[in-house]
């Protein structure tokens, strides 16, 4: 039998599905983490104003200094260190439709332990 979705289409609407009940406001901004093959790339956004606050990838890593997982815990403390620059210390964590493991966790545990509070 023939596959209906695609891994991509499924993902789109985990992530749609979520975001049904997540929503990023002034006191609370939305963290959102964006995964591709080889980057990983976090934002956190005010909806209300539709405003990216704070923005981090791994891309402005040294290429080939850590490996994926480890990378994205570098994105996590940059972003939580953006956020703080900014002024928030709250933030509504939005996985984007990927499993909390690997590369997303890893963001989210170094973006806690840098103080940022979800």
């Amino acid at each position: 039998m023939a596959r209906t979705k695609t891994p991509y289409a499924a993902r789109i609407v985990r992530h749609l599905r979520l975001r049904q009940h997540l929503a990023g406001t002034a006191e609370r901004p939305r963290l959102n983490v964006f995964r591709s093959g080889r980057y990983t790339y976090a934002q956190v956004v005010d909806d209300g104003l539709g405003r990216t606050l704070a923005a981090a990838s791994s891309r402005e890593l040294p290429p080939d200094a850590f490996a994926k997982t480890d990378a994205a815990g570098e994105v996590g403390k940059l972003i939580a260190e953006r956020a703080k620059a900014q002024g928030v210390k709250r933030v509504v964590f939005d996985r984007g439709g990927y499993k909390y493991h690997g590369r997303v966790k890893a963001l989210a545990e170094s973006a806690r332990k840098e103080g940022l509070e979800f």
